[in-house]
């Protein structure tokens, strides 16, 4: 990693956007058999601990703050009560969606500071998704919504690899050296300033 690198994975089209969360996260998952939401949940649980952040049964304000909803087709979206109310503009995101045949959507909210206070995160097990691990699809959901990474952040590279040793699927290294240094206390929990990934790379390297 570079700082250059750094700052790519938080930049977006609007330009530099960093943010993390500011409260305990309080997940609940829709659309899985209840033998695998120990899976999801663990995997949560383990990024969670890596970013030195806290993980809670509930959140005072919002109940769950982290929605995650598992499906085969995105115009399922449009049956699940009330989600409209939370997802504004939701049909003409499901119809987005869709057309491009996408297999994962996320969107976040944010409290005064910047901070994240709620994410929804939407995962149609079909292109290929169907295929992986629940192991692999929880961890990969854990990583990108632990910070706002760039839309192109892992479009080429997943956050994800392979131990050498053990061939169990892991964060990559790299990536979890950055989801860490987000979370240093020293570290402001929202940035709009480029600068701010120069400060992410010092803490990569330990400085």
């Amino acid at each position: 990693m570079t700082p250059e690198t750094i700052e790519q994975l938080f930049t977006r089209p609007d330009g530099y956007h960093f943010a993390r969360w500011g409260r305990p996260i309080a997940p609940v998952v829709f659309g899985v058999e209840d033998e695998t939401l120990p899976v999801i949940k663990g995997a949560i649980e383990a990024v969670v601990t890596l970013a030195g952040h806290q993980m809670a049964e509930t959140d005072a304000e919002l109940g769950a703050n982290l929605m995650i909803f598992f499906f085969r087709d995105w115009k399922e979206l449009l049956e699940v009560p009330n989600l409209e109310k939370m997802i504004p503009d939701l049909p003409r995101i499901v119809d987005k969606l869709a057309t491009v045949e996408a297999v994962q959507y996320r969107t976040f909210r944010f409290d005064d500071t910047g901070a994240i206070k709620a994410a929804f995160v939407f995962v149609r097990m079909g292109g290929g998704m169907e295929k992986l691990p629940a192991e692999t699809v929880a961890l990969m959901q854990a990583a990108q919504i632990m910070l706002t990474w760039g839309e192109g952040a892992f479009a080429e590279t997943s956050p994800l690899a392979v131990h050498p040793d053990t061939k169990a699927t892991i964060l990559r290294p790299e990536i979890a050296d950055v989801i860490r240094a987000g979370y240093d206390p020293l570290m402001p929990v929202a940035a709009r300033d480029p600068a701010h990934a120069l400060r992410l790379y010092a803490r990569t390297q330990g400085g």
